[in-house]
């Protein structure tokens, strides 16, 4: 934890909610907050000053500085106690964010900017940064419930650890409850050997619920005593994991996922239900990476 929560901002209301969101994340972990505005130099050599003809506040740098203090602002009104920088920096937003998500330990992003193109619900910055980011990502979606529980998605493998931890940790944080969905198909499911050795490789009705029942309490295990505070659902689906995750967000006030499960071809560096989740979820969405992910 290097204590600083970054913040990208584009003079968007997706951007100064993220403000908002971010502050609240910094406050509860007592970490500092930094606005991060990327500023990309125009073609064509317009003048980044205000115009001759033009009053001296105009000018492309002066407009990405009144949005910088603008959501400093913001930030500063939502949490006044946290310590609040701000950086304009030249480059696109891609770049600047993932270099600045070197030294975070959380970075937020409005869903959509004001690039966005319509339809594409999450934007290209949210998604380039829950694949190749340095640190957790938020993104900040639909208003969230706020009584609702955080909503981890649990696949059961190495890469979801991270994302198993950060779920409790942010569970402890906000004083909510955790429901930890793991949704199955006889698909995806992993055969379990018969119980006769002698008998052919087929198992009783509900011995593959069973299964999918154990390792969702594996992959839990640890942590309940980690965190004995925060009180933990448990929920086994049998049906598709992106289809029970996008439903569970309908009341939750955080979808926690991992940037990629079981199933991930090699060299993917952003799962099919992390892309869905963060396009379709009804509530803001943290993806995290696996500790030992490609970088």
């Amino acid at each position: 934890m290097s204590g600083l929560v970054i913040v990208g901002v584009d003079g968007s209301a997706a951007g100064l909610a993220a403000v908002e969101a971010a502050a609240r994340e910094a406050q509860s972990r007592g970490a500092g907050l930094r606005v991060v505005h990327a500023f990309v130099w125009p073609a064509m050599h317009v003048p980044l000053g205000p115009s001759s003809l033009g009053p001296p506040e105009g000018g492309i740098r002066n407009m990405a500085e009144r949005l910088l203090a603008e959501a400093v602002e913001r930030a500063r009104a939502v949490a006044p106690e946290v310590e609040v920088g701000h950086a304009l920096v030249t480059g696109e937003p891609l770049t600047v964010l993932e270099a600045q998500s070197r030294s975070a330990e959380l970075v937020v992003v409005g869903s959509r900017g004001m690039g966005g193109f319509v339809g594409l619900l999450a934007g290209s910055t949210a998604v380039h940064l829950a694949a190749h980011g340095r640190c957790p990502l938020l993104v900040v979606r639909e208003q969230p419930a706020a009584d609702g529980p955080i909503v981890l998605g649990v696949d059961g493998s190495a890469a979801g650890e991270s994302a198993v931890d950060f779920a409790f940790a942010e569970a402890a944080l906000r004083n909510a409850p955790l429901l930890a969905l793991h949704a199955w198909t006889t698909w995806n499911a992993p055969l379990p050997p018969p119980q006769d050795a002698s008998a052919p490789y087929a198992n009783p009705p509900g011995a593959l619920a069973g299964e999918e029942e154990r390792l969702l309490y594996e992959a839990l295990a640890g942590h309940r005593e980690k965190y004995p505070d925060v009180v933990v659902e448990h929920r086994t689906v049998h049906g598709r994991t992106r289809e029970a995750l996008i439903e569970a967000s309908r009341s939750a006030q955080l979808v926690v996922v991992g940037a990629r499960g079981r199933g991930g071809f090699a060299g993917l560096l952003l799962g099919s239900v992390s892309q869905a989740v963060l396009h379709h979820a009804h509530c803001p969405v943290a993806v995290v990476r696996g500790v030992g992910g490609h970088h």
